[in-house]
């Protein structure tokens, strides 16, 4: 019998055991490794907290589309960076020439989460059909630029482009 004292610890005894990558997020409940035994498949999946009437509409759907803030503070979930034909990850140091590209870490799936923080609390999990990161613009064609901790950053959001709900948990 096997004990884990963390889900890191767990994560990393199945990705021994299997030979699979180690999933990892930014928190607990940012990223999931979820493997099928039936048919032996691994999904990344993202893990977001979302509110009921858009839950409601993705169920009914209505809305395909769920959008993202990337902040520096939680960048490193969504995108990582391509410069000079280097990727970097999204809290690595990026180098002072060349022109820097986002792009969107590949999730499988999102698990939608709403209601109260408090016991269980429904979610579903919807296919991602597509992800872009997009540098935000202003009326004027220019780049939203805003300062955090001392430092400038563009304004960006991720796009995901949603499809089949694939587990829905709503009691």
């Amino acid at each position: 019998m096997y004990l884990w004292s963390t889900i890191a610890e767990w994560s990393s005894w199945l990705a021994y055991r299997f030979d699979l990558a180690v999933v990892t997020g930014s928190s607990p409940v940012s990223a999931t490794m979820n493997i099928n035994f039936k048919n032996d498949t691994i999904m990344n999946i993202l893990t977001l907290s979302i509110k009921q009437k858009y839950f409601d509409e993705i169920l009914a759907g209505t809305k395909t589309h769920e959008y993202r803030e990337i902040r520096p503070t939680n960048a490193k979930k969504y995108i990582t960076y391509l410069c000079n034909g280097k990727e970097y990850k999204a809290d690595e140091e990026l180098p002072e020439e060349g022109e820097i590209e986002l792009k969107p870490i590949k999730y499988d799936a999102i698990k939608l989460l709403t209601g109260s923080y408090t016991g269980k609390r429904p979610y579903i999990i919807v296919e991602v059909k597509n992800a872009e990161a997009v540098i935000l613009t202003d009326e004027g064609g220019n780049d939203v630029v805003y300062e955090y901790q001392g430092e400038e950053y563009l304004a960006a959001q991720m796009d995901y482009t949603l499809g089949k709900v694939l587990e829905k948990h709503i009691d």
